[in-house]
C-alpha cells in the first residue's frame, strides 16, 4: 500500500494542534515553536504532493479510499487535481507566515480587565483550521467535504471571538463585544448556509445512491444518472448558496467586514486568504461538476452578483476609516472577479479565477499582515491615527507599498495575470459584463493609493514620529511573500501548467468551449 501522502499532509496539522494544546500554560514559547513546526512539515508534505502530481496525468491523482460509514455509503475518499493540490499547496505555504506574524497577538495581556487568553490554544486552532481546509480541498467523497466544510467554522468562531484585534477605539471592554458580534455573526451565516447545503447533500444522495463524486460525475457523464432539470438546479441553489456565503459574495458577504476588522490581522489572513477559498473552490468542484446545466442556467444571475460585488466592494473600500475593513471590502471586489471568472464558462476565464485564488492568497497575506504589523505600533486601525510613517519606517511603508499595488494588480505583480486572464475570459463570452468590471480596477487603483497617501506619505503624525521600522521576524514574513509576488508576476508558467488540465476538465463538465474569435472575410 502506497504512503497514504494526502492523509498525512492534513493529519500533521492536526496532530500539531493536539501537541501545541498540550503544552503547559507556562511553556508559551515553545508552544509557539511546536506549532511553527508542524506548519513547516506540513509545508514540506505538500511540496511533495505538488511536485508528484503530473498535470497531464488522470484528473484525480494521489487518491486514497476506505469504508467509512457503510450503512449510508458514506466513504473516506482524497485526490486532487491540478487546482485542489494547488490550493493545499497555497494553504500550507501561508500557514508559518500566519503563526510566525502572530507570534505575541496571544500573551497574556496587562490590563485587569482582560479576559484569560490561552497562547496554546491561538495556535492549536490556527493548525486545526490548517487541517480541516487542506482535507476539504482533498475531498472527493461530498458528504466527508460537507462535514470539513462546516467544522472548520468552529475554530474561527473561537480564533475571532476569543483571539480578535487589540486595537480598538473603545477601549478592551468595547472591543470584546465587537468581536463576539463579529464572531457570532460569522458562524450563524455560515451555518445558515451550510444547513441547506446538506439538505442539498442529501437530496443529491438519493438522486445518486452515493456521496462519492468521481461516481456522481462519471454516471452523469453517461447518462446513468438522469436528474429532472427541476430538481438539479434545486441541488445547485443549495450548494450555491454555502459557497457563497463562504466566498463571500454580495449580497450575503456582511459578515466579512466584521469578522476581518475585529480578528487579529493573522486570523484575518487565515479567513480571507485561506478559509474563503473553499468557497470558490467548491464552485468549480462540486457546483460545475455535479450540476453542468444548472450552472449554465444560473450563470446569468451569478455574473451579475460577481459584478455587484466587484463595484459594491470596490466602492465601499474607497470609503472606509479603518484599515482592516478596507482590506475586507477590496477583498469583497476581489471575490466578485474570482467568481466572475469561474462563471464565464471560458478556459481563460477559468483559469485566471483559479490563479486569482492563489494570488490574492498572497498579496493579501502581504498586505494585511504589514497592516498589522503597522496597527500593532501604533495600536489604532483608524486612517486618520497616521501620517508620514514612511519617514520614520520606510522599510514598512515600502512593504505596505508593494502589497497594496499588488492588491490593485499592478503589471509585473502576480494578481495582474489573474485579473487580466479574467477580463480576457468575460469579455470574449459577455462584453458588456467584462466591460462594466473594470470599473473595479479604477477604484482598486483609487482606494489603494489613497490608503498609502493618507498613512505614509505627508508631515509625520507625532503618533508615530517613534514607530520603529521592521524586525527581522517581521522582515522574514513579508520578504517571501513579496518575491513570490514578483516571480509570479513575471513567470506564471509553473502555475498555469498545472491549473490549464484541470480546467479543460471542467469546460467538458459544462460542455463548454471556448468562443471562437469573430474574423471578417477578406474582400
Amino acid at each position: 500500500m502506497s504512503f497514504p501522502l494526502l492523509t498525512a499532509t492534513a493529519a500533521v496539522p492536526a496532530i500539531g494542534a493536539i501537541v501545541t494544546a498540550a503544552v503547559p500554560a507556562a511553556r508559551r514559547t515553545a508552544a509557539k515553536w511546536i506549532a511553527l513546526t508542524f506548519s513547516l512539515a506540513t509545508l514540506v508534505l505538500a511540496a511533495i504532493a505538488l511536485v508528484r502530481f503530473e498535470p497531464g496525468g488522470d484528473r484525480y491523482q494521489l487518491t486514497e479510499s476506505h469504508a467509512w460509514i457503510s450503512d449510508f455509503g458514506v466513504r473516506y475518499e482524497l485526490g486532487v487535481d491540478g487546482i485542489g493540490v494547488s490550493l493545499m499547496a497555497l494553504t500550507a505555504l501561508l500557514i508559518p507566515f500566519v503563526i510566525a506574524a502572530g507570534w505575541h497577538d496571544a500573551d497574556p495581556l496587562e490590563t485587569k480587565s482582560s479576559r484569560w487568553r490561552p497562547t496554546q490554544g491561538f495556535f492549536a486552532l490556527i493548525l486545526m483550521v490548517e487541517a480541516m481546509v487542506i482535507l476539504s480541498f482533498e475531498a472527493t467523497d461530498v458528504f466527508l467535504f460537507y462535514i470539513l466544510f462546516e467544522a472548520m467554522l468552529i475554530p474561527v468562531y473561537f480564533l475571532i471571538g476569543g483571539f480578535g484585534d487589540r486595537a480598538h477605539a473603545g477601549g478592551d471592554e468595547a472591543g470584546a463585544t465587537q468581536r463576539s458580534y463579529a464572531a457570532v455573526k460569522f458562524l450563524l451565516y455560515n451555518l445558515a448556509g451550510g444547513l441547506i447545503m446538506l439538505a442539498a447533500v442529501i437530496g443529491l444522495f438519493v438522486q445518486a445512491g452515493t456521496f462519492s463524486l468521481t461516481e456522481i460525475a462519471a454516471a452523469r457523464a453517461d447518462g446513468t444518472l438522469d436528474m429532472s432539470t427541476g430538481m438539479e438546479r434545486w441541488l445547485f441553489l443549495g450548494f450555491f448558496l454555502a459557497f457563497a456565503i463562504k466566498a463571500p459574495l454580495w449580497p450575503v458577504h456582511t459578515w466579512l467586514p466584521n469578522a476581518m476588522g475585529e480578528a487579529t490581522a493573522p486570523v484575518a489572513v487565515l479567513i480571507t486568504a485561506v478559509v474563503d477559498k473553499v468557497g470558490t473552490f467548491a464552485m468549480l468542484r462540486f457546483c460545475l461538476q455535479l450540476f453542468p446545466e444548472a450552472s449554465k442556467w444560473a450563470t446569468p444571475v451569478v455574473l451579475v452578483l460577481a459584478l455587484i460585488s466587484i463595484v459594491y466592494g470596490a466602492l465601499l473600500a474607497v470609503g472606509q476609516r479603518d484599515i482592516k475593513r478596507l482590506i475586507a471590502y477590496a477583498s469583497i471586489s476581489h471575490f466578485g472577479f474570482i467568481i466572475m471568472g469561474i462563471f464565464a464558462m471560458t478556459s481563460q476565464g477559468q483559469s485566471g479565477a483559479t490563479l486569482y485564488m492563489i494570488n490574492h492568497g498572497i498579496s493579501t497575506a502581504a498586505l494585511l499582515l504589514v497592516a498589522g504589523f503597522l496597527i500593532s505600533r501604533r495600536g489604532s486601525r483608524l486612517i486618520s491615527d497616521y501620517g508620514g510613517v514612511q519617514k520614520v519606517a520606510p522599510v514598512l511603508a515600502g512593504t505596505f507599498l508593494i502589497g497594496g499595488l499588488a492588491t490593485l494588480s499592478l503589471p509585473g505583480l502576480a494578481p495582474f495575470v489573474s485579473e487580466f486572464l479574467v477580463l480576457v475570459g468575460t469579455f470574449s463570452r459577455y462584453p458588456v459584463i467584462g466591460i462594466i468590471a473594470t470599473i473595479g480596477i479604477v477604484l482598486a487603483a483609487l482606494y489603494v493609493l489613497v490608503l498609502y497617501q493618507r498613512t505614509m506619505t505627508g508631515p509625520v503624525n507625532e503618533s508615530v514620529r517613534h514607530m520603529p521600522d521592521l524586525k527581522l521576524r517581521e522582515l522574514a514574513v513579508v520578504t517571501p511573500l513579496i518575491a513570490l509576488l514578483l516571480f509570479l508576476g513575471v513567470y506564471p508558467k509553473p502555475l498555469t501548467d498545472i491549473v490549464n488540465p484541470a480546467v479543460e476538465h471542467t469546460m467538458s463538465d459544462v460542455h463548454k468551449s471556448d468562443p471562437k474569435p469573430e474574423v471578417e472575410a477578406a474582400p
